[in-house]
């Protein structure tokens, strides 16, 4: 104990100490068989990989060769049909999503699942007109003129 307290600086060195084996005689030990002690190999670093060879490189949008003159247009009732949205958007297909006939719980979800499947597209989503959207893949682009003339005239005007 006093060794410790001396070490952890709570008593002063005093250099006696009272220990119980003091008068203790160690028998000397057997002399062991002169064997070389194995040598050790000096540890050698870790390799460290280039900060260059770690960083993943970004993919290139991929080129999907789709028809620009065709557009699928879906009336989703359940959120059941995302897959299909989501299926005709990854082939690069522009989808128009119309909710109307959707309840709002359901309808915020396919927004929410559209929004995901964009963003990891890299794709780009328009709202046209109340509860009508539309996902154009990275390859597709709308003017705004495009959306204006959709939402104005047409099949999306729901005033």
């Amino acid at each position: 104990m006093r060794k410790i307290g001396e070490y952890l600086g709570l008593v002063e060195d005093t250099g006696r100490y009272a220990d119980e084996y003091d008068d203790y005689d160690e028998a000397p030990a057997a002399p062991r068989a002169a064997q070389p002690a194995p040598r050790q190999a000096a540890p050698r670093p870790a390799p460290v990989a280039d900060i260059t060879e770690r960083r993943r490189p970004t993919p290139a949008p991929q080129q999907t060769v789709a028809e620009l003159s065709r557009i699928t247009t879906l009336h989703p009732r359940t959120y059941n049909e995302a897959r299909t949205i989501g299926e005709n958007f990854r082939d690069g297909v522009p989808v128009i999503m119309n909710l109307s006939e959707m309840d709002d719980s359901d309808a915020k979800r396919l927004v929410d699942f559209s929004a995901g499947l964009v963003f990891a597209t890299r794709g780009n989503i328009e709202r046209i007109t109340n509860k009508v959207f539309l996902l154009s893949p990275p390859n597709v682009t709308v003017a705004a003129e495009d959306k204006a003339r959709i939402a104005e005239g047409g099949f999306f005007n729901q005033s």
